[in-house]
């Protein structure tokens, strides 16, 4: 099928089903506990120069334990998927972690502004850029999860994005109707935190999930954070509240409040006295080392650098907050 027009950036992964295929076909399907810690698992899975993906959407449900560690490890070279990326894509920003970004949405932090750290990085010449929106990633994602090289769709057509990005518009075989392929999109690495999770990887996820289904499949590797582990035999109990199943996993960390300071639906409301404060900060670079010290490099995990942020007192307003809300929708 020959392509009629196509954008001008580049492609950062592969996406050829049949060689992300030779890679799933040597992961292990044993049902075997795959708990361990945040360090652990980045220490084992996250690499220099891989592709990263970050679950959740925005604020809410985001591994920012995984994405602190990657920072304190000192991952450096990766690609980044900025999927409607906010406070992770901060974190990542803060520590230089990556040199190429699949564009769609970042720096901001929705309501709450611009990021001034995260503008300085992209505006540096440091990292190289491939625009898409955030539709054209999820279907990128769900082509990926598909075992195809590309999906379809309908978007991008006529606009600048789709001249920065690595798409093709072609003409269907059977209709002659005009689509944008969007080439399947294989991470190296992700790390999606849930509610909750089996020793083995079996997943449960409450509220917005957009494009989680899908990464948990097209990843090479895959870490999972849970608020809290939960027997298999309740996870057996009602297999239709299985959001990503165990194959799909290669760790599993106990991290309650492991979204922190971002949300998690019907467990806390996020910290927006803490992320102003990151934002507040980041305006001054020396100011924002030393808080980097005290808030990421200093501290030996998640839960020191949550006690140095109001501890459980502070995590307890926030459960409260986030009830108040919860009613109030339902």
């Amino acid at each position: 099928m020959e392509s009629i027009e196509q954008g001008i950036g580049k492609i950062f992964t592969d996406p050829d089903p049949d060689n992300a295929r030779a890679f799933f076909r040597t992961k292990s399907r044993k049902l075997e506990s795959k708990v361990m810690s945040v360090k652990e698992a980045v220490e084992k899975f996250v690499h220099d120069g891989d592709y990263l993906t970050l679950g959740g959407f925005g604020a809410n449900r985001v591994p920012i334990a995984v994405a602190h560690e990657i920072v304190r490890q000192g991952r450096k070279n990766m690609g980044f998927a900025g999927h409607t990326s906010t406070h992770d894509f901060q974190i990542l920003c803060a520590g230089e972690v990556f040199n190429r970004v699949d564009v769609a949405y970042i720096v901001g932090l929705e309501a709450r502004g611009l990021s001034p750290n995260a503008r300085r990085y992209m505006e540096s010449g440091k990292v190289e850029v491939s625009e898409w929106t955030n539709y054209s990633l999820s279907v990128r994602f769900k082509a990926a999860a598909a075992g195809v090289s590309f999906y379809p769709a309908r978007n991008m057509m006529g606009t600048d994005t789709f001249k920065y990005s690595g798409a093709k518009i072609i003409e269907c075989p059977f209709t002659g109707t005009r689509y944008v392929a969007q080439p399947a999109l294989y991470p190296d690495v992700s790390a999606i935190h849930v509610h909750e999770a089996d020793i083995y990887g079996n997943c449960r996820a409450r509220g917005i999930t957009v494009s989680d289904f899908d990464v948990a499949r097209a990843s090479k590797r895959l870490i999972i954070t849970c608020e809290r582990l939960i027997a298999n035999d309740e996870i057996r109990r009602d297999p239709s509240y299985t959001v990503i199943p165990y194959w799909c996993v290669d760790a599993v960390c106990e991290v309650p409040y492991g979204s922190y300071p971002g949300n998690m639906y019907a467990e806390y409301f996020s910290d927006e006295e803490h992320i102003r404060e990151w934002m507040k900060t980041e305006e001054d670079p020396v100011e924002f080392k030393k808080f980097l010290e005290k808030n990421i490099y200093s501290c030996k995990d998640h839960f020191e650098y949550i006690e140095k942020n109001g501890g459980i007192n502070k995590l307890l307003k926030l459960r409260d907050k986030e009830f108040m809300f919860v009613k109030a929708r339902d």
